[in-house]
């Protein structure tokens, strides 16, 4: 059974570990253009995709056809979401998280992604989203969210505990994967319903949220008022 939710404000962390799609970035337009065409071109009924978000492209890929089509799936689906950044944008709140947990201390924060490497790349560089020095891709780990591998992974290369961090998701995988690694949960609801979003925190997005480092601690403020 989960942990019972424990109110974020008065605590403080380590480091902040941010999900990318659909938490500081906006990239749902292009994610669903391009699972589209390829459920078209796989012959899978794009409805059997519903559910996927945060989980990445080999999970879905998986789940959807037969193991002798898993790689040659993957391969496709990489090249046509590298191939499309139309409409990508970054989303409210993040270039003022970043600036604030980076200004003193780059190992204040990490982005935790479910894109591949290559991926995770294309869609900084067409934000020009100023990411911090630790990024953990889908290419860095074995076992993809919904398991803890990947928070556990952006921990350790920031050299705190995993229990000292706060991870900021949008996806029901993606916070599950957080709680299986023992660290403190913040939900947006810029892709999902609130009410399946298990975590201690739930906002609209980073917008209502001001993060401050004080002797080398990172506490957080929700339910700000937006400038």
């Amino acid at each position: 059974m989960p942990p019972s939710p424990r109110p974020l404000e008065g605590r403080d962390f380590a480091a902040v570990l941010f999900d990318m799609d659909g938490t500081l970035i906006d990239s749902i337009p292009v994610v669903i253009r391009s699972w589209v065409q390829w459920a078209g071109e796989m012959g899978v009924d794009p409805r059997r995709l519903a559910g996927f978000h945060g989980v990445p492209a080999r999970g879905v890929v998986e789940a959807l056809l037969p193991a002798e089509r898993v790689d040659a799936a993957v391969d496709r689906i990489e090249e046509i979401e590298l191939g499309d950044t139309g409409g990508i944008r970054v989303l409210p709140g993040t270039l003022e998280a970043l600036e604030v947990l980076t200004a003193t201390d780059p190992q204040h924060c990490a982005i935790v992604t479910s894109c591949t490497e290559p991926l995770a790349a294309v869609r900084i560089g067409a934000t020009r989203l100023p990411a911090p020095a630790v990024v953990v891709t889908a290419s860095d780990v074995e076992r993809g969210k919904p398991h803890p591998d990947p928070y556990l992974l952006g921990a350790r290369r920031l050299g705190v505990d995993p229990a000292d961090c706060l991870v900021v998701e949008d996806a029901p995988g993606g916070l599950e994967a957080a709680r299986a690694a023992g660290c403190a949960t913040l939900a947006v609801t810029t892709t999902t319903d609130p009410a399946d979003l298990l975590a201690d925190a739930v906002v609209t997005d980073l917008g209502e949220v001001r993060f401050a480092v004080h002797d080398g601690r990172v506490r957080v403020t929700t339910g700000v008022t937006r400038p």
